[in-house]
């Protein structure tokens, strides 16, 4: 073994054990980067190692800090994060709930096909998860109790539903991925839409399944009314302004009218407009929501740029040929060494947010998969068909890691705001049914590859 490849896996030792040092992740990711750009640059020069480290490592990694800022898909992020925040604090799903109860509450388990169809569409309007968990838990967890629920469906529902913005377009997640594999923002978007539903879908079959088997633990609302054509038409009207919305933003990106950044804009500005409509739009709405989006947008960007430091330096070690090495030498073949991908994607989701892994993980596998011979269909006119299905599998993959206990992101967000009977114990257990849906899904788009190329080939041709 060479020396390149022991400092490779220490590269990485160092990077996971000073996790859990507390500091924070960017200082980490760059910190990491300039003590090992030192090592290798000492060994080079008095053992000769010729590990392909020198002072020029410093110089490039500049060059690429320097190229972030130049790149314009990432203008995309701050406008998608404050487009998610600006509706989170505009009242649409305030009336969206209270107009698909009335409609939804004459079947057992109608609630919690309600909070599916809410986290759906804030899915489709925000792609924040933080926000749509926390939104959706405020909004329904104390409704459901108060109607009877089970605490567990209850729990389940809303962190898994909160969960589907990162994957439903627009999500900011999808927009990193793409930046990072050259790929195409819209190509991602438009393969994520029925993944996302399917996700959806499933979730709403499996409460109305288990309001019926079980409908002590999802009654019906007591203060139901008969079904009428008015609650029909209250909740079309309050679902159209998101959905002009989400129509204005992804419509123009699949219909090619606009590129994503400019896309966010209008999100952005639309978002605005919607607050004003609801009369939730102030001058202390605007800057708490810019404040916020900095705060975000600087989170991100921080990472950003730590980790364009640690992968320069990484492959500057020769860690993409190390990783290459080891995956492509498992007895299992191409499908074997997608499914260990996965699986391990989803243990690093127990401790990386999915930020790190893909900005430092994504673009160390891809290249494997790129060259594993699958042949994937893109109907001629998608490029990269291959990656494009590999990195929806990822995203479902890091979904389902947000879920999954004892660290999942989403169930911290939810133990935040949940009412203080309900333990983290309760959300553990509620939130099982829904990583099962979540892998069930995975193996549908795993086994149906088309159902993720099928919408960017039809949009091109």
């Amino acid at each position: 073994m060479e020396l390149s490849n022991y400092l490779v896996t220490a590269m990485f030792a160092t990077f996971i054990i000073l996790l859990f040092t507390g500091f924070p992740i960017a200082w980490v990711l760059g910190g990491t980067a300039v003590i090992f750009t030192g090592v290798g640059i000492i060994a080079d020069t008095w053992f000769d190692a010729f590990t392909g480290m020198d002072f020029l490592v410093f110089s490039m990694t500049i060059n690429r800090v320097y190229q972030l800022m130049y790149n314009w898909v990432l203008v995309a992020l701050p406008m998608f994060i404050f487009m998610g925040l600006m509706l989170d604090r505009s009242g649409i799903a305030e009336k969206m709930m209270r107009s698909m109860q009335n409609l939804f509450g004459i079947v057992h388990g109608g609630l919690a096909v309600t909070v599916c169809l809410i986290g759906i569409i804030l899915a489709a309007s925000t792609g924040i998860i933080g926000a749509s968990v926390v939104l959706l838990g405020l909004l329904t967890i104390p409704a459901m109790m108060k109607q009877g629920y089970s605490k567990h469906l209850a729990v389940g529902t809303v962190a898994g539903s909160g969960c589907l913005g990162i994957l439903i377009p627009p999500s900011i997640m999808l927009v990193i991925m793409a930046d990072q594999l050259a790929l195409s923002v819209g190509d991602l978007f438009m393969g994520a839409v029925f993944p996302g539903l399917i996700l959806g879908l499933l979730y709403i079959v499996y409460i109305l399944i288990y309001g019926t088997l079980k409908p002590k633990s999802a009654p019906l609302d007591p203060d139901r009314k008969p079904l009428q054509w008015r609650m029909i038409w209250d909740v079309f009207r309050n679902i159209l302004p998101a959905a002009v919305l989400i129509f204005a933003v992804l419509g123009s990106i699949f219909a090619g009218i606009t590129t994503p950044t400019e896309a966010s804009g209008v999100g952005a500005l639309g978002a605005i407009i919607l607050a004003a409509f609801n009369h939730k739009l102030s001058w202390k709405v605007l800057k708490d929501v810019t404040q916020a989006c900095f705060n975000t947008t600087a989170y991100i960007y921080g990472i950003l740029i730590g980790a364009t430091a640690f992968a320069l330096v990484l492959r500057s070690l020769g860690g993409d040929k190390v990783i290459e090495g080891v995956l492509t030498g498992l007895p299992f073949g191409p499908y074997g060494i997608m499914v260990f991908i996965l699986f391990c994607v989803f243990l690093l989701g127990f401790f990386l947010d999915w930020i790190e892994i893909t900005l430092i993980i994504l673009p160390l596998v891809a290249p494997v998969v790129k060259n594993l011979g699958l042949d994937i269909n893109g109907y001629g006119v998608v490029d990269n068909p291959t990656l494009i299905w590999f990195v929806i599998l990822i995203a479902v993959t890091l979904q389902t890691s947000f879920l999954s206990p004892p660290v999942g992101f989403a169930l911290f967000y939810l133990k935040g705001i949940c009412p203080p009977e309900i333990s983290l114990g309760d959300i553990y257990r509620g939130v099982i049914p829904f990583i099962i849906l979540q892998l069930i899904g995975m193996i549908i788009i795993g086994f149906w590859p088309q159902l993720v190329i099928w919408l960017p080939a039809v949009a091109y041709k």
